[in-house]
């Protein structure tokens, strides 16, 4: 890669280069172009209450993947 930067797409591998997952890679699941954020396989995982519902009859807490901010990313060739 020389001068162009590559933008986040879903699929793509990405390297966090700041906050609390600095340098660790993962595989891009979701890109939210609103929010400015992507969701990283397995990366800033916050616990969110559930109430009970039809679907989720036990509700309880749950683990969630949250978005990273886009420029707290690095977009990476395949390796």
């Amino acid at each position: 890669m020389s001068d162009t930067k590559m933008k986040p797409k879903k699929g793509l591998n990405a390297k966090i280069i700041a906050g609390k997952y600095k340098g660790q890679v993962g595989k891009i699941t979701s890109v939210s172009r609103k929010d400015n954020k992507v969701t990283i396989e397995n990366m800033n995982i916050a616990k969110k209450h559930v109430k009970p519902t039809q679907q989720s009859p036990s509700g309880g807490i749950v683990n969630k993947e949250k978005g990273i901010h886009i420029s707290n990313i690095k977009v990476i060739a395949d390796v």
